[in-house]
C-alpha cells in the first residue's frame, strides 16, 4: 500500500469495519457517498469538488466496505444492510448527530436507505446520478459491474462514464486499472455482483412507499446523456420525493461532479447552504 497516496487518508473504526475517510473543512457536516465503479474510491470520486465544498462545510468521504482502502474484513457481507450500518457507525464514531448527505449512483441508493432508515440523521439530501429506484439495466452499468482486470477493459468502461471522451484518457484508464488491481480489490469487486446483474439493480432499490413518506429537501442532479444509469431513474425520484428539484446537465454522461465538477459545488453548495440548523427534523 502506497502511503503517500492521496487517496488514504484518515481511518477510524466505524461498524466495525476500519474505515478510510477524508474529513477537510468546517461547518455543518456533509457526508459524500461514492459509487461503485472498479477501482474506485472516495478520493477518486470527490477529489475535484472537495476543497470547494469544504469552503463552507465539513466534508467527510468515506471509502464504503468493498471500496477503496477501507478494510475488508474476512466473511464481510456486501449489501444495503452493511454499507447503512458503516455509513451510521461513521457518524456515530464522529460523534455527527445529524448531516446533509450526497450520494453518487451506488452511492444514491445507498444515500435513500439511510434517509429512509434513520431520517433524523438526515438534515438535506443530494442524488446524483442515482441507483435506489427500479429500472432495466444498461448495457454500460452491466459491463461496469462485470469488469475483469486489464488496461483495455478499463478503458472500454471508461467510455461510458462520460460525455466528453478527451477525459478519458489513456492516463486515467491506467491509473483505474492498476487501482483495480490492488490486493483485494476485485476479488471484494467481483463478490459484490456477479451475473446476472438486473437483481442487483433491484436489491439497492428502495420501496416506492418509503421514498415518497421522505420529507428531506432533496437535489435530484443527473447528466442527460448517462450511459450507466438512466436519466428516467432522477425523474422518477424527483416525481416521488415531495420536496425534490431535479437539475440535469447537458452534455453531461455520468460522471457530473467531474465533467462539470465548478457547477456541481456551486449547486450542491447553494442548496445546501439554503438549510439553517433549525431546518425541521422528520418526526420519526
Amino acid at each position: 500500500m502506497d502511503n503517500v497516496s492521496p487517496e488514504i487518508a484518515s481511518s477510524i473504526v466505524a461498524a466495525g469495519i476500519r474505515t478510510n475517510y477524508h474529513d477537510l473543512g468546517s461547518g455543518h457536516p456533509l457526508l459524500l457517498i461514492h459509487g461503485s465503479g472498479p477501482g474506485v474510491s472516495a478520493w477518486a470520486n470527490w477529489r475535484l469538488v472537495m476543497p470547494g465544498l469544504a469552503r463552507q462545510a465539513r466534508v467527510i468521504a468515506p471509502d464504503m466496505v468493498g471500496f477503496g482502502f477501507t478494510e475488508r474484513p474476512a466473511g464481510q457481507r456486501y449489501d444495503m444492510d452493511a454499507w447503512v450500518a458503516q455509513a451510521v457507525g461513521l457518524l456515530d464514531a464522529l460523534g455527527i448527530e445529524r448531516t446533509d448527505l450526497v450520494g453518487n449512483s451506488f452511492g444514491g441508493a445507498l444515500a435513500l436507505a439511510l434517509a429512509i432508515r434513520h431520517p433524523r440523521r438526515v438534515r438535506r439530501l443530494v442524488l446524483m446520478g442515482s441507483v435506489g429506484v427500479p429500472f432495466e439495466i444498461t448495457p454500460g452499468l452491466d459491463a461496469v459491474w462485470g469488469y475483469t482486470p486489464s488496461f483495455e477493459n478499463m478503458r472500454a468502461i471508461m467510455d461510458y462514464f462520460a460525455w466528453d471522451r478527451s477525459l478519458v484518457n489513456d492516463e486515467l484508464a491506467q491509473l483505474r486499472y492498476e487501482a483495480s488491481i490492488r490486493p483485494g480489490f476485485q476479488e471484494s469487486f467481483a463478490a459484490m455482483f456477479p451475473a446476472p446483474r438486473q437483481r442487483w439493480v433491484d436489491a439497492m432499490a428502495s420501496r416506492e412507499a418509503d421514498i415518497r413518506a421522505l420529507p428531506h429537501e432533496t437535489l435530484v442532479i443527473h447528466g442527460r446523456d448517462d450511459r450507466v444509469i438512466p436519466l428516467l431513474t432522477s425523474l422518477t425520484l424527483a416525481d416521488w420525493i415531495s420536496r425534490a428539484q431535479l437539475h440535469v446537465f447537458g452534455r453531461c454522461g455520468h460522471w457530473t461532479q467531474i465533467e462539470h465538477a465548478a457547477r456541481f459545488a456551486r449547486l450542491v453548495g447553494d442548496f445546501l447552504a439554503e438549510a439553517g440548523d433549525d431546518e425541521p427534523k422528520p418526526l420519526n
